[in-house]
Formats: structure tokens, sequence, C-alpha cells
């Protein structure tokens, strides 16, 4: 009975729990990790040879690694136990009439027509191993600007694709690297031409409805010079009572003077292992600007990355955590300086209730030569209950001396005198935690389009109800 109602709970404040019961698949291959495997997903695709044999290389590189032994526990993560690759459909859908009616169902719920009506510059809709819906606006498409699915441009772009796949983020990096890179399907290419200005944002909407199965998408965007793009991505998937795994790996080139913009919304349900490598590059006066959140998910490992290696570049990273009961959120950001006169800023907000544990882990690396570097690092928690848990566990290395350094941590629960100022002007218990906590969360709000910001408000309040009392 108690499971029972733990699993009506989890429902309760996660509405995108559904799974599709008359799914179906084209193609899938069997449980488990092997050669025939990754050369049953490549042969599928009607991969060309490089690219098979980049797969093979990382699945050996995989097998070497070992796990990670730090941060969160991922001793129930059987590799054995996971379909590698499900391939609903082996089209890939312009109109949206086209796609099939099971798979428009599951997107009509989560909002992609809606989001199609708002005119924006391109969406893109991945669901388990492959995207079957992509669209990007004519005037885009006449300026140059490229957004396709990855499959897509391995066969049209192939020469873009080898001159940067694995260049930012190489298979040696991880273990979920390697894995990713031997059996990564569907993600996003984005290529954005010199000057080129995408005004509205590009969208991609991930979806896992699968049991056991793994999703490992793989997005790469190029930044030309003087450019800018703003790229976000939402996910989702059932509640089961066995774990998923989503192991994602994004490579961004900011060119001299481009800016890339990287949304996140992560809303995976909590059965799900969320174990993801991101990492930009910024040339010379080029930005790189990471902005995460972090709601759903059983294991968040998460740490967006920026590589200043130009002169007077500049990497900021605003991420949020929101670590529930069961939820271990380990969460943070890299920065590494390896030009003069570079800039990196770390916005750190978290919040546990329930039991959960959200922890910050970050880096700041600032290497000899790098003078005029400057690094803010802030971190924020809030804990909500008394058998919650947050931890900070930040690095710094600073190799030249002439530099502006800034660090600060704070960790605090919600006071007796708070409430009781809310109360006095009406407010009841619940409605006073929530006003903090959108308070606590605002800037980061502040950050997203108007209809992400409205839906993380509401997401982050549902997971709040029943916090207090």
């Amino acid at each position: 009975m108690a499971e029972q109602e733990k699993e009506l709970r989890e429902l309760a404040v996660y509405k995108y729990g559904f799974r599709d019961e008359d799914a179906r698949y084209e193609f899938v291959v069997p449980k488990g990790l092997s050669k025939e495997v990754v050369e049953a997903i490549s042969h599928y695709k009607g991969e060309p040879d490089w690219m098979r044999k980049i797969r093979l290389q990382a699945l050996e590189i995989f097998f070497r690694k070992p796990l990670p032994t730090w941060g969160a526990d991922l001793s129930e993560l059987n590799f054995d136990e996971i379909t590698y690759y499900a391939a609903p459909t082996k089209a890939k859908f312009r109109s949206w009439d086209e796609v099939p009616e099971y798979i428009k169902r599951t997107y009509e719920r989560l909002g992609i027509p809606e989001a199609e009506r708002k005119f924006l510059a391109g969406v893109g809709a991945q669901y388990d191993s492959e995207v079957v819906y992509h669209r990007v606006r004519e005037d885009l498409e006449r300026l140059g600007v490229i957004f396709l699915d990855m499959d897509t441009a391995v066969r049209e772009y192939p020469d873009l694709v080898k001159e940067y796949f694995g260049t930012v983020i190489p298979p040696t990096d991880n273990k979920f690297a390697a894995l990713n890179t031997a059996v990564w399907s569907g993600g996003s290419f984005v290529y954005v031409p010199a000057g080129v200005h995408v005004e509205m944002p590009l969208q991609a909407y991930f979806r896992i409805n699968a049991e056991n199965i793994g999703q490992f998408e793989r997005t790469l965007i190029i930044a030309e010079e003087g450019s800018f793009v703003h790229y976000i991505e939402g996910c989702t998937a059932p509640i089961y009572s066995t774990n998923s795994l989503h192991s994602a790996v994004v490579e961004l080139i900011a060119k001299p003077g481009a800016t890339i913009r990287y949304t996140t919304l992560q809303n995976w349900s909590h059965n799900v292992y969320n174990l993801v490598t991101k990492r930009g590059v910024a040339y010379e006066d080029a930005k790189i600007i990471w902005v995460d959140a972090n709601i759903g998910s059983k294991v968040t490992m998460k740490y967006p990355c920026v590589y200043m290696v130009g002169k007077g570049a500049r990497g900021e990273v605003l991420s949020v955590a929101f670590a529930s009961n069961g939820q271990h959120q380990d969460a943070g950001a890299k920065m590494i300086h390896a030009a003069p006169y570079t800039t990196s800023v770390i916005t750190s907000k978290s919040i546990s209730v329930f039991g959960g544990r959200a922890t910050y882990r970050g880096m700041v690396k600032v290497y000899p030569g790098c003078k005029g570097a400057k690094v803010n690092v802030r971190c924020d928690a809030l804990l909500l209950d008394e058998i919650s848990r947050t931890d900070t566990y930040p690095v710094m290395e600073i190799e030249e001396e002439e530099v502006e350094v800034a660090h600060e941590a704070t960790v605090s629960k919600i006071g007796e005198e708070q409430l009781f100022y809310l109360q006095s002007r009406g407010l009841t218990d619940d409605q006073a935690v929530k006003m903090i906590v959108n308070g606590f969360f605002r800037d980061f709000a502040k950050e997203l389009p108007m209809e992400y910001a409205v839906e993380f408000t509401r997401l982050i309040e549902l997971q709040l109800e029943g916090s207090v009392g």
C-alpha cells in the first residue's frame, strides 16, 4: 500500500509520466552492449564507414574505462539490461500531419505543435532513439543556417561533421562520452554562417517512452565568426519501476565574436539516470552561455564546461537543481581559462526537500600567462527540511598571478520570521514557501523565454506540494 501511495504521489507531481501503450518500433536491438549491437545500429542507419569505425573505437574505450567512483551512486546501473537503440520509424517528417498518430498524440500532450504555432525558428522532436520530426524556418535556410537531426547531417554534410565531431569531447574523455560515441542516435546539428543572428530560439524535445531504454542523442553546434544562436532543449520520460539511461554529448564551437546560448529544461522521471557531457570552445571575443535546469531524474551528473581559448572569450553557466525524495542532483560547471583577458561566471542554485540531495561540483582552471582573467563563482543552496542534504565541492587551480577570482557559497533554510511575515499578509504555509522558492530561482527564470519561465515555475510549485507540515 505504501508503495502504491508513493507511485501515485510521483505521478501527481510529474505530469509527463504517461506512457504510450500502443507504441510500435520498426527496429530494436537486443539488450546489452556488444560489437554486434553497435554494427547493427550503424548498418540500420546506412552510415558511412568512417562513422562506423568511430563507433567501434569508442566501444573499446567504453569497455576499458571504469565507472566514476566520485559523485552520485551508480551501483544500480546495469548496462546489460539496457536497450541501446529502438527506432519507432525510419522516416524523418517535415510536416506534422505526416507523423504517426501514436507519436503525434504524445507530442501534442507535450506541447510541440503549440511550439510550432509560436513560430520558433526551428523545432526537432526525438522519440526514443530517433528524431521523428524536424523543421526549420525557410528564411533561415535562405541565410545558410543548417538545423538538422545529427543522422541527416552525417549524410548531407559529411565534411562538416567529420571536421568537428568529437573534437571538443573525444570518446577518451570519460566512460559515458565513449558510450555515447559508440551508440549515439538522433540529436541536433546546427551550423550558423558568419554574421548571421538567429533571433528566435531553435528548439529540440527529447522523449523516452520505452522501458529499460537508453537515449544517446549527439548535438553539435558551430557558430561562425560574429554569429548568434539560442538553442533550447526539453526532456521527459514515463515513470517505470525499472531504470532508464540518458547519456548525451553536446559539443559547441563559438568562433571569434560569436555567441552560443544553450538552455536545458530537464524534467526526466525519477527512474532515469541522466549522465551527460556538455562542453564548448570559445575563441577570441566569443561567448558561450549555458542555462541549465535539473528538476527530474533519479541521478544527474552534469557539468557544462567552457574552454576559453581566445583572448577576451567569455563563459557563463547559470545552473539550478531541485532534489526531492530519491533524487541526487550532482551538477555544476567547469571553466578553463586558456587565454588572457577571459571571463567566467558560474551561478549555481539548488533546493533540497523530502530527503533529496543536491551537490555543486565545479572546477575553474587558469593557465599560466592568462593575465587579466576574471572568475566569479557563486553557489547558493536552500534546505527545506531536516532530512535533505546539500554539498559543495569547488576546485580552483589558479596558475597566473594577475587575475581576479571571487567565490561565494551559502547554505540556508527558510526562516520562521520569513514565514510569519508572509502568513501575516494572508498567505498559507504552502503559498509562503512557494513565494520564497520562486524568489530564490527568480534570476534563473528571468533568463528563460516567457513560456518556459511559466512552465518552470509551475513545475517547481508542483514539486513543492506538501513540503510544509
